[in-house]
């Protein structure tokens, strides 16, 4: 089941063999239909390749998207300690009493 929430997860092999079969001239439309994979992912693929080597997303962002990302996750890990700390403090505060 693909989807948003549950996405699928190919192989760098199977990655190199579409953008190779899209480098041979077939169409995409085929490519797509017979692979059953969505519009855009070969195009990634391709630019990914093309770009940096990799089909891999970490591998063809920007440093400063890379910095972005980890900021991200740190704010959230972050977020979730203060609102741990938040609910233990009641807690806590019993028990001093």
């Amino acid at each position: 089941m693909a989807g948003p929430k549950h996405p699928r997860h190919y192989g760098e092999a199977f990655k190199r063999q579409i953008v190779q079969s899209c480098g041979s001239g077939k169409p995409s439309r085929e490519i797509r239909a017979e692979c059953d994979i969505a519009r855009s992912t070969p195009r990634r693929w391709v630019q990914g390749i093309r770009d940096s080597g990799s089909t891999r997303a970490a591998d063809n962002r920007t440093p400063e998207q890379n910095e972005l990302i980890e900021l991200r996750r740190r704010n959230r890990r972050l977020e979730m300690e203060v609102d741990v700390s938040g609910q233990a403090a009641p807690v806590f505060a019993r028990r001093q009493a």
